[in-house]
C-alpha cells in the first residue's frame, strides 16, 4: 500500500489555499522577469557592439608586400566586387541605421527588437547607438581610445589597440574588410551555405593580447575568418571567436569562449558601392574550468538585421562627434573584462 501524504495539524481554508496559489504566482513572475532581464543583458553585452579582433591598419588601402599571391587575389576581387577601389578617396564619412531582432536561443519566447545607428569617419572614428526593450547601449572611438556605455556598467574603456566596430566588417566598409583582411593568412577553400568560398584568417598578436588582459582576466586568442565567394568575390559569412581565462586570487580558473558566426547577405549597390543590407548571426558562449562538476555551460544567441538607410559624406559631420563621454574610466577596474566575459558582467 502507498504511503499516505502528512496531514497539516492545522485546517486549511480556501482563502488560504488562494494566498498561497497567489503567493506562487508572484513568485515565479518574480523569477521569469529576473531571468529575462538577466537574458536581455547577455544580448546587449554580447551582440550590441563587438570589436573585431585587429585594429585597422595604416593607411587602410595598403597592401603589405608579404601578402600571399592567394590572399592578394582574394582582396582585389573583393575590392572589385564591391566597387570600393577608390572608395577611401572619394567616401570620408558613413552613416547608416537599421533595425534588429534579438534572442536567447535556450529560452523561449525571450525576443527584443531594437535599432541601431552607425556614424563613422574615415579611418579610425566610429559612434554606435542601439536601443533594445527600452536599454540603451553606446559605443565608439575617437581614434585614440574605444569606449562603450551600458546602463549596467557605465562608461568604460576597451584596451589594447583601438578595433573596428565588428558591424561595420559585416559588409557595411568595404574599405574596412579589404584593410583587415589584406595581412591574412589563406586558409584555403570551404563550402558554407551552399556557396564554394575562398578562407582568409587574421588573428590578434600576442603583444595586444597582453594589452588586453590584466590580473585577473587573460586574454589567450581571439581569431576571426572572413569567407569569400568564389563566384562574386563577396565577403558572405564571417566567424570570430575568443577565449579569456579568468581567475582572481584564492580561487579555480574559470574559461570563457565565445564563438560568433554571421552570414551576410542582401548586397545592394549605394552610390556605386556594394553594401550588405541584411544578415543573421549565432553566438554560442562557453564556459568551462571552476572545478565544475556538471560539465561546461553553454548559452546560446542569435540576432538577425537588417539595413535601412546608408549614407556617404553626411555633411556636418566633425570631430566632436566622436569625443568620449567625460566619465569614462580609463583605469580598467577589475570589474570591467573589456567585454571579454559577457556573462560575467551580467
Amino acid at each position: 500500500m502507498a504511503r499516505l501524504a502528512t496531514l497539516s495539524e492545522e485546517p486549511v481554508s480556501e482563502q488560504d489555499k488562494k494566498r498561497s496559489s497567489s503567493n506562487k504566482w508572484r513568485k515565479w513572475k518574480w523569477i521569469s522577469l529576473f531571468q529575462k532581464k538577466q537574458d536581455l543583458k547577455i544580448l546587449l553585452s554580447v551582440l550590441a557592439c563587438p570589436l573585431f579582433p585587429v585594429p585597422l591598419p595604416l593607411p587602410p588601402h595598403s597592401i603589405p608586400p608579404h601578402l600571399s599571391s592567394s590572399a592578394h587575389y582574394i582582396i582585389q576581387h573583393f575590392t572589385a566586387a564591391t566597387s570600393s577601389r577608390n572608395f577611401h578617396a572619394t567616401v570620408k564619412n558613413v552613416f547608416a541605421t537599421g533595425n534588429l531582432q534579438m534572442s536567447a536561443v535556450d529560452h523561449l519566447g525571450l525576443s527584443h527588437s531594437g535599432c541601431f545607428v552607425i556614424w563613422q569617419m574615415f579611418p579610425h572614428k566610429w559612434l554606435f547607438d542601439l536601443v533594445a526593450a527600452s536599454h540603451k547601449v553606446l559605443a565608439g572611438s575617437d581614434g585614440t581610445v574605444a569606449w562603450r556605455h551600458t546602463p549596467w556598467l557605465r562608461a568604460h574603456a576597451a584596451k589594447g589597440a583601438v578595433r573596428p566596430l565588428r558591424r561595420a566588417l559585416q559588409g557595411l566598409d568595404p574599405l574596412a574588410v579589404s584593410a583587415v583582411f589584406c595581412a591574412a593568412q589563406y586558409m584555403g577553400e570551404k563550402q558554407i551555405s551552399g556557396m564554394d568560398c575562398f578562407v582568409l584568417k587574421v588573428s590578434a598578436d600576442q603583444k595586444d593580447l597582453v594589452e588586453r588582459s590584466d590580473s585577473t582576466a587573460e586574454m589567450i586568442k581571439h581569431v576571426a575568418f572572413g569567407y569569400f565567394s568564389q563566384k562574386n568575390g563577396l565577403l558572405v559569412h564571417l566567424e570570430d571567436s575568443y577565449l579569456t581565462r579568468i581567475q582572481s586570487p584564492g580561487t579555480h580558473p574559470t574559461y570563457w569562449e565565445t564563438s560568433m558566426s554571421t552570414k551576410i547577405e542582401d548586397y545592394r549597390m549605394v552610390d556605386g558601392v556594394m553594401i550588405a543590407h541584411a544578415g543573421h548571426s549565432t553566438v554560442i558562449i562557453t564556459r568551462f574550468g571552476d572545478n565544475q562538476k556538471t560539465g561546461p555551460a553553454i548559452t546560446r544567441l542569435e540576432e538577425s538585421w537588417t539595413i535601412d538607410d546608408v549614407a556617404f559624406n553626411v555633411p556636418g559631420l566633425s570631430m566632436d562627434c566622436f569625443i568620449p563621454p567625460k566619465e569614462l574610466n580609463k583605469h580598467y577596474p577589475h570589474e570591467d573584462l573589456d567585454w571579454r566575459s559577457p556573462l560575467h558582467e551580467a
